[in-house]
């Protein structure tokens, strides 16, 4: 059962995939911050701003549980439902196959 906190990772695999981990989540910040309103107008971009802070920080939060050698689910969440939200709907699938990223291959 995986707790709340994320998914562990163990030295060894977070050494082996840090590259892949790492480009995952650079892309989404990268794209994230490349978007725009959906709508023209100050409402719409407030609430644009708001929805690529919060990819930003779902992001942050992945990388330091990353770097406490975990995957972080409330990252993993927040980062993923702020993409969808921006349209990056296969951004946030790529994102959301990162809890499965030590997981022995078939």
């Amino acid at each position: 059962m995986t707790s709340n906190a994320g998914t562990p990772i163990t030295p060894d695999d977070r050494a082996r995939l840090d590259p892949v981990f790492m480009q995952v989540v650079l892309d989404a910040q990268a794209q994230a911050q490349q978007t725009q309103p959906a709508q023209p107008g100050t409402l719409a971009a407030m609430f644009h701003r708001e929805t690529v802070t919060d990819a930003l920080q779902g992001c942050a939060m992945l990388i330091a549980g990353w770097n406490q050698g975990r995957v972080d689910e409330a990252g993993l969440t927040r980062a993923a439902k702020a993409l969808r939200a921006l349209n990056l709907t296969d951004l946030a699938g790529r994102l959301e196959n990162l809890r499965h990223i030590a997981a022995p291959q078939d």
